[in-house]
């Protein structure tokens, strides 16, 4: 049974017996101190009033009953207001039993019954991927398989924005200077081709931009006059209006950034239950605009662009329909997010996973939703995150200045590579077995090292770091398991016995290393409720520290005790499980051997 459950029961019964009352209150239970003696934290201020009887002698009472009269409690000790209890050997080593016959420890046995959506990715169809969305892209990932290992049935989708001012951008561009260059002409990865000239629309922009400054314009007239500008808004008119011509260049450059964006999704091991298109879901959006004009949640202007006013709700007054009829993003949002409900009426959660520069406009889009009528806006939650930067600063996609995602994929194995090559542990691989190791590697010391930190924090990242073998790191990680597998393989070639059913009590050392795999489960169902990767992240490299501190302090297959000697290997092998588990909800694997 759960020890906090087991406790709190004994608990309730003790006070009922010593004071002479009921209690039907939850029961606080904490992590014991490193500085004192103990397993488990029994918060005591609660019961005073209960007692009558000051802290540390109510402490005492509840620590002598439960010592007497339940078989998991061992000792005891009183700081202030706390009751550190230390656990029985025998309780962990029947815990030891059952968390190593189960695979899945850690994970929820039974459905929630719970539908939850996560959106993330969500790119431009004007560009390739870059740092910005691999981190995206790992948080909604890593969350969406958290919440499924919380019971929860989850659906993953993917809204590509391939419409509107930015993606005609590229394709007028491509018009004007692209000479017919394609994927197969260029060499170049259809979603590297259409942000080329991404790039070069804003160099041309600039160029016309500075031309009308030198002509005295301006700077805010010259920016609205630009001629280069104009001609994208036309376009995009063209665009909304079905022009054939139009709609066939839109869909030929999207083909080519699709193929780019599956590639890279492949390489980076996301993946997606529903990929949603805005280009399907603005019209929903703006019809939508339509029927809020009539029920006088929207107001038109003199120009004829639709807005909200929000400030009453303490927000700002917000543009839905441009003057010329054409739809901005958060028309579109309406949109999917109607679609959605209607698509999955059970569904108990919508999570967006996009950066934190885009705050305000998810309280405008949970707003609108709930004053159109819609009671699932008050089950959208906005999954913020904080930007990445790199050491010599932010990226600008338009500038041409961003870090690719492929390219930095790459990049990680390759370096990976060479630090295998450096260390020289890889003999007997084949080219095969090589390229999945140093592919591993790679990929988690990128994905740790993004994961490792609270998605609300803005973070760093430094290629270089992330993939050390010593520190908070996913090689590191890796390593450990490795060494894991490699002692499980040698006990299974030593030591034939060794998987038959422990029954030597475990000693300090094991019960410390027992005590962090109990929290396993507790620190998953955290991590789902916070939707925050980090949790489990460092947990495991914690554990994956301490297991290494168990190794180099207990001899194993030195240990002379049969039962003694299978206890710890076995407790080695539930240690890897629970490292492989925990990494796998990040999205990484461990290697058998590194």
């Amino acid at each position: 049974m759960n020890l906090e459950i087991l406790l709190s029961q004994k608990v309730t019964e003790t006070i009922k017996t010593l004071y002479c009352k009921e209690y039907s209150q939850a029961i606080s239970f904490q992590k014991t101190r490193p500085e004192f003696a103990g397993d488990i934290t029994l918060v005591i201020f609660p019961f005073i009033k209960i007692s009558g009887k000051g802290p540390e002698q109510t402490a005492q009472e509840i620590g002598n009953y439960l010592k007497e009269h339940c078989k998991e409690v061992e000792n005891f000790n009183v700081v202030k207001g706390f009751l550190n209890i230390e656990i029985s050997a025998a309780y962990w080593l029947e815990f030891f039993k059952n968390i190593s016959q189960n695979k899945n420890y850690g994970f929820a046995e039974k459905s929630s019954g719970k539908t939850i959506m996560i959106e993330y990715s969500s790119p431009n169809t004007n560009k390739p991927l870059h740092l910005g969305h691999i981190r995206n892209n790992l948080l909604g990932y890593s969350v969406a398989e958290i919440l499924k290992a919380n019971g929860h049935k989850v659906i993953k989708a993917n809204l590509i924005n391939d419409r509107g001012v930015h993606i005609c951008k590229s394709m007028l561009a491509w018009k004007k200077w692209g000479n017919g260059e394609t994927p197969q002409s260029s060499g170049l990865k259809g979603d590297h081709l259409v942000g080329k000239y991404y790039v070069e629309f804003d160099k041309q922009y600039k160029t016309e931009l500075n031309k009308l400054i030198a002509k005295g314009i301006p700077i805010e007239e010259a920016e609205k006059k630009v001629p280069l500008l104009l001609e994208v808004q036309e376009m995009l008119r063209k665009w909304e209006a079905g022009d054939n011509e139009t709609i066939a260049l839109w869909k030929m450059m999207n083909e080519w950034v699709y193929e780019g964006f599956e590639k890279t999704y492949k390489a980076l091991g996301v993946d997606f239950d529903k990929i949603y298109y805005e280009s399907q879901t603005y019209l929903l959006g703006k019809s939508m605009v339509e029927e809020g004009l009539q029920k006088g949640v929207f107001y038109k202007k003199e120009d004829g662009s639709v807005w909200i006013d929000l400030t009453a709700d303490g927000l700002d007054h917000k543009l839905l329909l441009r003057s010329d009829g054409t739809s901005v993003y958060i028309t579109q949002d309406i949109g999917t997010a109607i679609e959605r409900f209607k698509e999955f009426p059970e569904l108990n959660s919508l999570i967006y996973t996009v950066g934190n520069e885009q705050d305000y406009h998810f309280k405008v889009l949970f707003l609108i939703l709930e004053k159109l009528g819609y009671k699932q806006a008050k089950d959208c939650y906005h999954l913020s995150y904080g930007m990445v930067e790199l050491p010599h600063g932010k990226m600008k996609s338009r500038e041409g200045t961003v870090v690719d995602a492929d390219d930095l994929i790459e990049e990680m194995i390759q370096t990976a590579a060479e630090k295998s090559k450096e260390r020289g542990k890889t003999e007997g691989m084949d080219d095969a077995q090589l390229h999945q190791l140093n592919n591993m590697i790679g990929l988690a010391a990128l994905k740790y090292f993004i994961l490792k930190v609270d998605p609300k924090k803005k973070m760093l990242f430094n290629p270089e770091d992330s993939i050390d073998l010593n520190g908070n790191t996913g090689p590191f990680i890796q390593y450990t398991h490795a060494r894991i597998r490699s002692l499980v393989r040698k006990a299974q070639e030593q030591f034939s016995n060794y998987s038959s059913v422990a029954t030597s009590l475990p000693g300090k050392e094991e019960i410390s290393l027992l005590k962090h795999l109990y929290y396993f489960p507790q620190v998953v169902a955290e991590s789902g409720e916070k939707f925050d990767p980090s949790l489990i992240a460092n947990y495991i490299y914690d554990l994956a520290k301490q297991f290494n501190q168990y190794y180099a302090d207990v001899a194993i297959f030195k240990e002379e005790n049969e039962t003694v000697k299978a206890l710890r290997i076995q407790l080695a092998e539930a240690t890897g499980k629970v490292i492989k588990n925990g990494m796998q909800l990040l999205g990484i694997q461990v290697p058998e051997r590194m």
